[in-house]
């Protein structure tokens, strides 16, 4: 099933408690340990200047969009084969709507 537009403030919370602990989402924001995901639609995946990605990750070579972030949130391992990002994933598809709405506001 493909992204669906999810709601926002599910979105926000989804990001305050799974993911803010690693990674930012405004404009100059430091990295953390992920990336700064300002900008993050429309960039290729292992590309934030800065950020010591893993071979896996640059080499996986997708753009990132609301349909591939949709597939990657839900297991990022298995996505990405070799990164290292220790998030589980987002099981449910809800979820994962929510959380990429939001993310489309905040990283633009």
């Amino acid at each position: 099933m493909p992204y669906a537009a999810g709601d926002l403030d599910k979105g926000a919370s989804l990001f305050k408690t799974r993911c803010l602990q690693c990674h930012t989402t405004g404009a100059g924001e430091p990295n953390k340990v992920g990336p700064n995901l300002h900008g993050l639609f429309g960039r290729k995946t292992g590309q934030v200047e800065g950020f010591s990605y893993t071979a896996a990750n640059i080499n996986k070579g997708v753009t990132w969009s609301e349909d591939t972030l949709f597939d990657y949130l839900e297991n990022p391992k298995k996505y990405i084969p070799g990164t290292k990002m220790a998030f589980a994933g987002l099981k449910k598809e809800k979820d994962r709507n929510d959380l990429i709405t939001w993310l489309k506001k905040e990283t633009a």
